[in-house]
Formats: C-alpha cells, sequence, structure tokens
C-alpha cells in the first residue's frame, strides 16, 4: 500500500512559536485595552454630549411646569384644584426641607431624588431638577422626569463596534507585517541552513559509500593489531558520517516520498540494527542489554529504521563509557534506556526540536530526534521521555495500533 504524506518544512521551533504566539496575544490585548478606552471616551463625550441636550429641553419642560404652578396657585382653590400635568413629563414638587408636597414621579422614592445635581439618570428615565424662587404652593424644588431616548445609545453603541472593529482589523494586519518584518531574518537563516544540508548531502553519498565498501573488503586477518585498531576507528567514523548522511538524506528527500507501509518485524530489526552500532559501541565500551519478544507494527521500513537508528545512536553518542543501554521490546511497545549523561527536566520537551542541541561536544546538526517526532506523529504513535541528570534516559513508543494482533 503506498501512502503519500508529505510534510512541510517548519521555521519555527515550539519555543519560538509560543514566543511568537505570546507576543500577538499581549499585542491583541494592548489594542484591544486601548480601543475599549477609547469606546469608553467616546461614549462618555456622547453621553454628556445627551445630558446637555436633554438639559436644554428639560429646561423648557420645568419653565411650562413652573408657570402651571404659578396659575393654580393664584386660583387655588376657588378655581383651579388640580395638579398641572402633561403628556410630554412627569413633575414632582418638595418644599424648602426638601419634604415632598406631590409627586407624578415614576421613580419618586426617596432613594431616587437628588437635591445636588442638575440633571441624572434613574432607571430608564432622566430627572431635571429646578430650584423656584417664588415659593408657589410652597414649592422651592421642582423635579422633571422624562423616559430616555435610546436613540442615542444605538447609535453611539453601532459606531463604536463599527469603528472599532475596523481599526483592529487594520492594526492586526499591521501586527501581523511587522511580525512577518521580525521573522524574515529567522527564515532565512533556517532556509540557508537547510540549503546547505541539502548541498552537503550531495557531497557526502559517494566518498561515504567509498570507505564503507572498501572497509568491508579488507582482509584484516593478516593485519597487525595496530592495524586493526586503525581500521576499527575508520569503521567507526565512517558510520558515523554514514548515519548522519542518511538523516540528510532523509530530512531533504525521503520524507516527501510516498510510504510504502508493511509488516516489519521489529525483533529482526532491532538485532541488526544493534549489531549495527556495535562497533560505535565498543568505541567506548558501552553494553547491550536485550529483552526482545515478538513483535511486529504496519509501517515503512526506512522509516522505523531512522527512529531506531536515531534513538540507538544518540544513546550511544551520550552515554558514559562502559555505560549501558537497555532494549526492551514488546507486542505493543518499545523501551530504549541508557545510563548517560541525561538531561535537565525543563529542556526534555525541547529534545524533538530541529537544530537543537544541548552537548556541543558532541558532532550532528540536532536533526535526528526531529525525524524521529516527525515520524511518530505520521503514524500516530505515542513517545514518552524520562531523564535525570547523570543518571541516563529513558525513550519508550507505544505502537498499540498497527500491531500484528491490535
Amino acid at each position: 500500500m503506498l501512502v503519500s504524506k508529505n510534510r512541510g518544512t517548519s521555521l519555527l521551533r515550539s519555543s519560538e512559536k509560543s514566543s511568537l504566539l505570546r507576543f500577538l496575544a499581549l499585542y491583541f490585548i494592548l489594542v484591544t485595552m486601548i480601543l475599549s478606552l477609547l469606546g469608553i471616551f467616546y461614549y462618555q463625550s456622547q453621553e454628556k454630549l445627551m445630558f446637555s441636550n436633554q438639559r436644554v429641553i428639560l429646561s423648557e419642560y420645568a419653565n411650562q411646569q413652573v408657570q402651571a404652578l404659578k396659575h393654580l396657585h393664584n386660583n387655588f382653590p376657588n378655581h383651579v384644584t388640580t395638579y398641572p400635568r402633561s403628556d410630554k413629563y412627569r413633575s414632582a414638587i418638595y418644599d424648602i426641607e426638601a419634604k415632598k408636597i406631590f409627586s407624578l414621579l415614576k421613580y419618586g422614592d426617596s432613594e431616587d431624588i437628588r437635591f445636588d445635581k442638575e440633571i441624572y439618570r434613574v432607571g430608564n428615565t432622566l430627572h431635571f431638577l429646578k430650584t423656584l424662587d417664588d415659593y408657589y404652593l410652597g414649592t422651592k424644588y421642582l423635579f422633571i422626569e422624562v423616559d430616555e431616548d435610546k436613540t442615542w445609545y444605538k447609535e453611539t453603541m453601532s459606531s463604536i463596534l463599527a469603528f472599532g472593529t475596523l481599526t483592529l482589523i487594520v492594526l492586526i494586519i499591521f501586527g501581523l507585517f511587522f511580525v512577518s518584518i521580525f521573522l524574515r531574518p529567522m527564515r532565512n537563516s533556517i532556509m540557508l541552513l537547510d540549503n546547505f544540508i541539502k548541498d552537503t548531502t550531495h557531497e557526502l553519498n559517494t566518498p561515504i559509500s567509498a570507505i564503507l565498501a572498501n572497509v568491508e573488503m579488507m582482509d584484516i586477518s593478516s593485519m597487525s593489531e595496530k592495524n586493526k585498531k586503525r581500521l576499527s576507528r575508520i569503521n567507526i567514523a565512517a558510520k558515523t558520517v554514514s548515519h548522519l548522511y542518511q538523516d540528510l538524506t532523509y530530512l531533504t528527500l525521503s520524507h516527501n516520498r510516498e510510504s510504502k507501509d508493511e509488516w516489519i518485524d521489529m525483533k529482526k530489526l532491532i538485532e541488526d540494527r544493534v549489531e549495527y552500532f556495535a562497533i560505535l559501541a565498543s568505541a567506548k565500551r558501552i553494553t547491550f542489554k536485550l529483552d526482545l519478544k515478538e513483535s511486529a507494527i504496519f509501517i515503512d521500513g526506512v522509516k522505523i529504521a531512522r527512529v531506531l537508528d536515531n534513538l540507538i545512536s544518540n544513546a550511544i553518542k551520550y552515554n558514559k563509557r562502559n555505560g549501558k543501554i537497555y532494549i526492551t521490546l514488546r507486542k505493543n511497545y518499545l523501551q530504549i534506556k541508557d545510563t548517560g549523561i541525561g538531561i535537565k527536566s525543563k529542556k526534555v520537551q525541547d529534545i524533538f526540536e530541529r537544530y537543537t542541541r544541548f552537548n556541543t561536544s558532541e558532532g550532528g546538526f540536532g536533526i535526528g530526534l526531529n525525524i524521529v517526532k516527525s515520524i511518530i506523529d505520521e503514524y500516530k504513535l505515542q513517545i514518552s521521555v524520562e531523564s535525570v541528570v547523570d543518571v541516563g534516559t529513558t525513550i519508550r513508543i507505544d505502537f498499540t495500533k498497527g500491531t500484528l494482533d491490535g
């Protein structure tokens, strides 16, 4: 079965992505706060304008009511006995001691009446206070009440939402533009490094193949022990570079090819790869401890080989002299444990990032574990890492799906 599984090169590490997202989130929050403050100031200015306009209207209503009170005062009780009313407003009168004489107000309770403000809002109404110089019917304070016209509110909120949304979109576009400018040097650097790796890959193939082929063909039976050690060093160096070449080839070419998934005998594959890396392990006197049970998974052979090669290579590379590598295989999981230098807990989550290296004394580009993670994600497997500094690292891959019995 052929399945095309192409993935583009990621230009940002997860830590850089999180930093970028934090920057964008902070930028968005600041822009939103600024727009909110501007909206509040605009709302308050429109509210003041509304009060100013209503003050003129209510003042006129108050003057009309004063004239009606004057007429009632002069003709009470012989000719007029009814308190003057209007369809446009409601009113109330209070004496000099702020005691109610008469009220038609909707909101006329004591807590709704204020003698310290000329115009104010109560519920969905507006109250206007006018102080009388002539005490008609004993009135010192006249209150005029009208239902608040919410037209200004709807128009103001519509303007705030419309202009706020438009401004927010424009500022977000500017923000993304500045971010793209900020990321351009990083993007160029990563593209330059990727191009360098591609060029390096083409140059490595022929000499590596020639070295490995000649090493295999050499007759070591007639060699002195000194020459055997020299040949062993050449073989170790060639296999190290060969492993790097295979990673580079996968990174630049193979990961875009069609996957040829098939049933892979994991036990046999592990034994083959351990044998391949045995000479590298022997250079540091590292011992393999294998506990392998039968297991098979449905996966591309080249890709699962890259996973094993990188995990075993790292277990050797970052191990201590005379260390051990424990490889455990069960039907549903693979575990590789070393007795190496370990990784700080706060950096464990970064080990799968491309070009990440925690020990500059060891060779490599920092791409091996990134390849491992990309293959693990492609086949929806699970990988977990536990590491303790100066104790070692344990990496476990769970492949319940796709096992022979799964």
